[in-house]
């Protein structure tokens, strides 16, 4: 049923993007652009994608010394495959991969959530460090497209809806460890609960911090890089700066809490409204720069994914 639904709203959101383009001046601004930075996309998108490798290994090395850096990189390629199919199952597929008798399932998953929120973090510092550094471009449009939107949405019922479900949250927490002796499952889940924990702290334990900072920061100056080179690749974005692009960026980072396989619809929509609002694009220009990124992103994910999941098939063999 979730996976209907995403589907569902993905056609929503494709059916707003697409409607009224004008397919001609679509396909002549695709005939115009310059390939040769979209190969420099692919560059920064595969060093992005070493760089997240890095940052969950990193993570993993207190928990696990003996973790191989070839094992990290297939498992967190194939679950970057199955994310683009299913938004979010791709994170469960490589803590199965991962996984091993001394490195429990639930730490590994622990060191993906803990990576999310760091990421989460990180987007928010970067959409605010792009609105602080050019409020008097960005600022209207992010009042009244994201946060007037999200004000009206955001009632005093949800709040209590929100408020309700922490607390039932925090009494199951209670009761897990309050009856952990008495009840085998309240054991084994508190065990489960005890494991994610050392996966999520255990960026606190990492001998090199200061690896994790420049990974991090690498990432996301992967990401703005990749949305700078979409510009220079479509003539008509070519005058954008590297400023724009961190906004840009940032606004498609939006799009990834939409729960829809990967990203198709929302980002394109969201992208193509930026360009159009702040830059006076067209929508035809808007939706040719949202589908080379989303695109071009999506085509070295699965080619590394696919080669990831042959070389893990063949070891697995062995």
């Amino acid at each position: 049923m979730k996976y209907l639904l995403s589907l569902v709203l993905a056609g929503a959101l494709i059916y707003f993007a697409l409607r009224g383009i004008d397919w001609r001046a679509f396909a002549e601004g695709l005939g115009e652009t310059r390939w040769g930075y979209a190969l420099l996309y692919l560059l920064a998108a595969l060093l992005a994608l070493v760089f997240r490798e890095e940052r969950w290994r990193a993570m993993m090395l207190p928990l696990n010394p003996e973790v191989r850096r070839i094992d990290a990189w297939d498992s967190a390629n194939v679950g970057n495959v199955v994310n683009v199919v299913l938004p979010g199952a791709g994170e469960f597929v490589r803590c199965g991969y991962i996984s091993s008798k001394r490195f429990s399932y639930d730490k590994a998953f622990g060191t993906i959530v803990s990576e999310r929120a760091w990421d989460v973090i990180a987007v928010g510092l970067l959409f605010v460090a792009a609105l602080a550094l050019n409020w008097n471009t960005f600022g209207s449009f992010f009042v009244d497209n994201i946060w007037q939107p999200l004000g009206s949405r955001m009632s005093l019922s949800l709040w209590w809806i929100i408020g309700a479900l922490a607390v039932m949250a925090a009494t199951c927490l209670l009761l897990v460890f309050r009856f952990r002796e008495r009840s085998r499952f309240c054991g084994n889940a508190a065990g489960a609960l005890r494991n994610m924990w050392s996966g999520l702290a255990s960026v606190t334990r990492m001998r090199r911090p200061w690896a994790f900072a420049l990974y991090t920061a690498g990432i996301w100056c992967m990401y703005m890089l990749m949305c700078y080179f979409v510009f220079r690749a479509v003539p008509a974005l070519s005058h954008l700066t590297l400023l724009d692009a961190l906004f840009i960026s940032s606004v498609g980072n939006i799009a990834s809490v939409i729960p829809v396989p990967g990203g198709i619809g929302a980002y394109h929509y969201l992208v193509a409204l930026a360009l159009q609002s702040l830059y006076g694009a067209s929508w035809e220009t808007g939706i040719l720069a949202a589908t080379l990124n989303h695109e071009l992103h999506a085509i070295i994910i699965l080619l590394v994914g696919a080669l990831s999941y042959a070389c893990l098939t063949v070891r697995r063999k062995k």
